[in-house]
């Protein structure tokens, strides 16, 4: 029993060997390439299954989508010799696979390649240019000159670069503190400045407010003594009437006013009976009313 069992294992093996050696398989994400003892045969390009010759010939398989290379931030000088730190990245497709693999072979040859011909094209625009217009208005027409430059180079090595975008531009670190405590300076002179401005408005608007205070106040103040002047005049023609109409009763309407300013609750008094000024306390009819009456005096304590 073992026999037969065997000789299954073998044919299932033999079978399993050469269907790996007698086809392959060509997904629509890759392409290959069959050689035959290290000379080429043909290019398999579309999706589907591949015959070959078992043993003699073989299948190199390489990339059908966009490839993307990433390299490491390079530094760079302008040509207002300021040191630029420049992060790229390149867009690239395979589209000739035997040149491809006859001078890079695999995607870190062809990476590694790219990256020495983006450099030195980065490196001679970066040169031609100032800073600031790397920074600003000529930083799309760079990268459209650099990625066509290298897509002429890249063409010897089966590849067809799409793009090359730089991803960021910062100055070193060495440099970038130096210019940001420029930029804080400048920021702070500008700040300053407005201070300074707004210091300037605000005096002015206080002033004209206090002088516009002033003059309402003055105005206020003479309209207010001119109506006082006319209530006094005003009372002093009614009490001369009032006096003339009954000189009694005005004297003795003011000696009570003074007995309210000099006289408390609770006071005891002694009156001399021939007193002027207690006159109407005493003998109100026989009173002095032609008595002009005291000056106030402090109220005393009971």
């Amino acid at each position: 029993m073992n026999t037969p069992l065997s000789i299954v294992l073998g044919l299932l093996a033999i079978a399993l060997i050469g269907r790996t050696q007698l086809f392959f398989a060509v997904s629509e994400t890759d392409q290959a390439i069959v050689m035959q003892l290290g000379r080429y045969v043909y290019t398999a390009s579309e999706p589907g299954l591949y015959l070959k010759t078992p043993f003699a010939q073989s299948a190199f398989h390489v990339e059908r989508r966009l490839l993307a290379t990433d390299a490491p931030p390079q530094e760079y000088l302008t040509l207002d010799k300021k040191r630029l730190r420049v992060d790229h990245v390149t867009f690239w497709r395979i589209v000739d696979p035997l040149q491809y693999y006859l001078t890079v072979r695999t995607e870190a040859g062809a990476r590694a390649r790219l990256d020495d011909v983006v450099f030195s094209e980065l490196r001679r625009q970066l040169a031609v240019n100032n800073f600031d217009a790397i920074i600003a208005q000529q930083r799309e027409p760079i990268m459209d000159a650099v990625s066509a430059s290298v897509r002429v180079q890249a063409a010897s090595f089966g590849i067809q670069v799409e793009d090359v975008r730089i991803k960021r531009a910062d100055l070193p670190k060495e440099v970038e503190e130096s210019v940001f405590n420029r930029m804080r300076a400048e920021r702070s002179r500008e700040a300053n400045r407005y201070r300074a401005e707004g210091e300037e408005q605000k005096a002015e608007i206080q002033a004209a407010a206090e002088r516009e205070r002033a003059i309402l106040l003055a105005d206020a103040r003479e309209r207010a003594e001119r109506l006082r002047g006319d209530g006094d005049a005003q009372a002093i023609r009614i009490f001369a009437a009032a006096l003339n109409e009954d000189p009694e009763f005005y004297s003795f309407r003011r000696r009570l006013e003074a007995y309210e300013r000099v006289l408390n609750a609770g006071d005891t008094i002694v009156i001399p009976s021939d007193s002027g000024f207690f006159g109407y306390l005493v003998r109100p009819a026989a009173a002095d009313s032609a008595a002009p009456p005291p000056a106030a005096r402090p109220a005393r304590s009971p």
